[in-house]
């Protein structure tokens, strides 16, 4: 089950994730993701992971790639600075407050896609490169930081939505979507990592959210490439929405095919793809394109 993907070296190469292996009855092994040379359009390279991967993201400076482990509540950082795909390496195993044991009995089946600690998802690097941030989807909600230079953590900030899904980052500011509650949440992130590294503590409330709803659901949310708009998949309702990034209002939406999970941006700013994940006898299973015109 391939989950999410990102790229580096300018486009060379393709990471995607796999989230478990089909053997492992409680996704307690590790799993494992591919390298994929774009040029060749083939896999040169298969490294492991921890349990569940699911998020993976590449730091601005082409340097490093975090892995988020849905399944123990760890990051896995990847040193990429070689152009060799062979000589790629992890250099820490980050710890998001405590590391779930895989001690699950393989005598019954348990449901891992909610027993997953925290069940981190959302992860994004600074503009700058010098911090990573990942989000938690369950556990009580709250983001970490960690700082790049060596990849400890920081600590952990709440004050936002519950249910944390994805993050990404555009210009001075960092987008949140939080599934359950249907928010799409702007901070700006430099005031937040100046917040949490002058203040003490594990975890510190932080109140300068800003928010918008957009439908219980939200899943993946996208920034257009000059920053205006933050587009975002709400999977319950089926339905894309527009929204204003310097107002937070929402400014237009569109019915979707059953169960939009995913999306990106084209390059030009032009066409909106959404993928749709459908349901048992609920439609889906499909890729849309969207034209964006402005007025």
């Amino acid at each position: 089950k391939p989950v999410e993907s990102c790229l580096s070296h300018n486009g060379k190469y393709l990471w995607v994730t796999y989230y478990r292996r089909s053997y492992d009855l409680n996704a307690q092994c590790p799993s494992a993701l591919a390298i994929i040379d774009t040029e060749k359009d083939e896999i040169v390279r298969v490294m492991p992971t921890g349990p569940l991967p699911k998020m993976i993201a590449c730091s601005p400076d082409n340097k490093f790639i975090a892995v988020t482990h849905w399944g123990d509540n760890t990051v896995g950082i990847i040193d990429i600075s070689s152009k060799d795909p062979f000589k790629f390496n992890y250099i820490k195993h980050c710890v998001v407050d405590k590391q779930l044991e895989m001690n699950f009995s393989n005598a019954e089946k348990v449901d891992r896609d909610a027993d997953c600690g925290f069940c981190l998802r959302g992860t994004t690097f600074s503009p700058d490169g010098k911090f990573l941030y990942v989000g938690k989807m369950g556990g009580g909600g709250g983001m970490a930081i960690f700082d790049t230079r060596d990849f400890n953590s920081l600590g952990n900030v709440t004050g936002m939505q519950s249910n944390l899904r994805h993050l990404v980052i555009s210009g001075e500011n960092l987008f949140l979507s939080a599934n359950k509650p249907g928010y799409v949440q702007r901070v700006s992130w430099r005031e937040l990592t100046k917040f949490r590294i002058e203040n003490p503590g594990a975890s510190l409330r932080y109140e300068k959210w800003d928010d918008v709803y957009v439908g219980t659901g939200v899943r993946t949310i996208t920034v257009s490439p000059d920053g205006n708009y933050v587009f975002a998949a709400v999977n319950t309702l089926s339905k894309v929405v527009a929204v204003n990034t310097k107002t937070m209002k929402v400014v237009a939406e569109i019915p979707a095919d059953s169960y939009p999970v995913g999306m990106d941006v084209s390059p030009d700013g032009k066409l909106l793809i959404v993928t749709a994940q459908g349901k048992s006898n609920g439609g889906g299973n499909s890729v849309m394109i969207f034209r964006i015109n402005r007025q």
